[in-house]
């Protein structure tokens, strides 16, 4: 439910940091609270800062700090079942822009939806955004659109990519709406007026601003004219600056990952970057807009993925590029912020990942998040003319006092002479050998773990276990050649690189071999349970979190959908499909399972959980399945998180004799 607060001004303060603890339970809260402070956005003078609160339970709350008086209004919530508040931003000084996100049951099948709102710094009224829905509508409007530009020349108006969907039954009306398609409209936030900017196009999914105001380039995905399923190919037009006509640009195929797909337009550089697949992993790309279409490759890297841009602020320059090798990285063509990020990583030693999350119009103030692997992060006012450097707002303040673990960086051994790229954490103050031990695979499978602050990891290793994350063969981030034929179709290659992990703790004489465990989410989750079922005498303990476990069922699940095709493409057909399914090997599974699901999971059905839970059953296995009622694939409830984290440290220190 998201509702108008309002409840009137407090002192700026925050919650207070816990001390260290030790017992399950302390640890379980500490760690599986959400943190403090989700998001935050700086306003166009400076002065001040919206914020994304965590409430109790899965409330989120909106807040606005005016950082000279130090008064905090809340102003919106969200109960987190099913709408969530998803990020607030600043479109003028005294307007803001937030979206929420839920899940809806459509005709008995569970459908995302995102909307946009609007209100007052001062908490006027709220109101929507996008098209208003009708009970004649043709179809369901999963989103109602985005922010394309926030105009910041023009305060209190934004250019917005509409989602309009027409009519059907109109039996005595007069009037109907027709339009159908994402067009773009410009808007009033106070009075909501829309002046139409570009007219809606059926296919048209994304546009481009150049962050002045000015279209620059459309997006189009192609369906099957008979069937309305998505192809997985985008077609890309563009246009010169001051012009109406639109030039092809060219096209990307999501499958193969094959052309350029864009991601910003500069309207100092009159240009347009994109990633463009360049020996075999993507590389980004500079696009003149003045009718030669020039491409000049910008930057790559031999063996990761460039993955995106970096801008100032709002309608400001593109000013970097950013890629993960054993680090997120941010370079910048500007030397002065590469000296700026430098000074800045000196200045606060202990959280070396440094990320401008925004700035004031004119450039001044700036938004800054520095973090760590030991460190969730601390959000920073920087002022660029005095070069003072302000804490606003400490991410997970209950673990300020803590010690957590330091996260390592390796390359493992893996079949066929590859190195697998991996993090490891061992637990503060221990001793690193001969430990209790948890391999935790990240979900996806096209994903891929990062050196940072990982809650679920610091829990383990606050619990004692040392912990190693693999970006086994099926990860993202590495090109094409580590992407392979994905997680599901390369169940196999991906499971021994997860269990490469296992065995590479054992080795090295970190892990006690008969105190391995396996806990993962999503994919994470499966990969722990195919991991068990290949290798059953290897861990102690199983637990997956929202996970698939039956592949013909996942293909299955994509009926009704416009991605129904990509889904049976991705997973695929063949032997796979139950030799790769868990809920159909759980015979081989000799450890205790612990299953957790949320009920309003879309990503992943809560029936993969209940499926296996029955095959376990059926064989005899002990398994446990935890139902939360009214939650989606992100579990985004405190209460929750810390019911799990007990339940799993329990589990834990039962078969591994911690």
């Amino acid at each position: 439910m998201l509702r108008m607060l309002l409840l009137g001004a407090s002192a700026l303060a925050f919650v207070t940091a816990g001390a260290n603890a030790g017992t399950l339970a302390e640890d379980a809260k500490a760690f599986g609270t959400r943190e403090y402070l989700q998001t935050m956005d700086i306003s166009p003078s400076g002065q001040k800062v919206v914020m994304l609160v965590s409430g109790s339970a899965a409330t989120t709350v909106v807040e606005v700090a005016d950082l000279q008086s130090g008064k905090i209004l809340r102003m919106v919530d969200t109960d987190g079942k099913p709408e969530r508040l998803n990020w607030c931003a600043f479109a003028g000084e005294s307007n803001l822009v937030c979206q929420y996100r839920g899940i809806d049951v459509v005709d008995g099948r569970l459908v995302g939806f995102s909307r946009l709102i609007t209100f007052g710094s001062n908490g006027s009224a709220l109101k929507e955004l996008g098209q208003k829905a009708s009970s004649r509508d043709q179809y369901i409007r999963q989103s109602d659109g985005a922010v394309i530009d926030w105009l910041p020349g023009e305060q209190g108006q934004v250019l917005m990519a509409r989602n309009y969907v027409p009519e059907g039954e109109t039996t005595g009306r007069l009037i109907s709406r027709t339009r159908e398609g994402l067009g773009v409209d410009k808007i009033d936030l106070k009075s909501l007026k829309a002046t139409p900017v570009e007219a809606p196009r059926k296919n048209a999914s994304f546009y481009l601003s150049d962050g002045r105001g000015n279209v620059r380039l459309v997006g189009s995905a192609h369906a099957n004219p008979d069937t309305g399923q998505l192809s997985g190919i985008h077609t890309f037009r563009y246009r010169v600056a001051g012009a109406r006509d639109w030039k092809d640009l060219g096209s990307y195929n999501s499958q193969t990952n094959e052309g350029l797909y864009p991601l910003a337009v500069d309207a100092d550089a009159n240009a347009l970057y994109g990633l463009r697949k360049t020996n075999g992993r993507d590389a980004l790309y500079r696009v003149a807009l003045d009718g030669s279409a020039s491409t000049t490759l910008v930057a790559q890297d031999p063996t990761v993925d460039i993955d995106n841009v970096l801008r100032l602020g709002d309608g400001q320059r593109v000013i970097g590029y950013t890629f993960a090798d054993e680090r997120r990285r941010s370079v910048y063509f500007d030397p002065e912020f590469t000296r700026l990020q430098a000074a800045l990583a000196k200045a606060i030693p202990d959280k070396p990942l440094i990320d401008f999350l925004g700035a004031s119009a004119d450039g001044q103030h700036l938004l800054v998040l520095a973090s760590a692997d030991t460190d969730p992060g601390i959000f920073y006012r920087f002022n660029r003319a005095t070069k003072k450097l302000e804490e606003l707002a400490i991410v997970r303040p209950a673990l300020e006092k803590r010690a957590l673990a330091k996260v390592q960086a390796i390359a493992i051994p893996g079949a066929n002479g590859v190195r697998i790229p991996a993090y490891v954490t061992i637990p503060a103050a221990s001793s690193g050998k001969n430990l209790p031990a948890v391999v935790l695979p990240h979900g996806g499978p096209s994903s891929r773990d990062e050196w940072g602050f990982d809650w679920l990891a610091q829990f383990l290793a606050a619990r004692g276990y040392a912990v190693i994350q693999p970006n086994y063969r099926g990860s993202a981030g590495y090109g094409d050649a580590w992407l392979a034929a994905n997680g599901f179709q390369g169940w196999r290659t991906s499971i021994g690189d997860v269990t490469a992990a296992a065995n590479y703790l054992v080795n090295q004489g970190i892990a006690d071999p008969k105190r391995l465990a396996i806990v993962g989410w999503s994919y994470g989750g499966y990969a722990a349970l195919q991991s068990a079922a290949t290798q059953p005498g290897l861990y102690k303990a199983v637990v997956a979190i929202a996970p698939v476990t039956d592949l013909a069922k996942l293909r299955e699940d994509a009926e009704g959908f416009t991605n129904r095709d990509l889904v049976r493409r991705f997973v695929g057909s063949g032997p796979h499909l139950v030799e790769g399914s868990p809920a159909r090997n759980a015979a081989a599974i000799a450890s205790p399972v612990l299953l957790v699901h949320g009920d309003m999971d879309a990503n992943v059905l809560i029936g993969q959980s209940e499926r296996m839970e029955s095959a376990l059953r059926s064989a005899g296995k002990p398994v446990e399945l935890l139902r939360y009622k009214g939650l989606d694939h992100q579990l985004d409830d405190s209460q929750a998180r810390v019911e799990i984290l007990t339940r799993i440290g329990q589990l834990l220190d039962r078969t591994t004799g911690q």
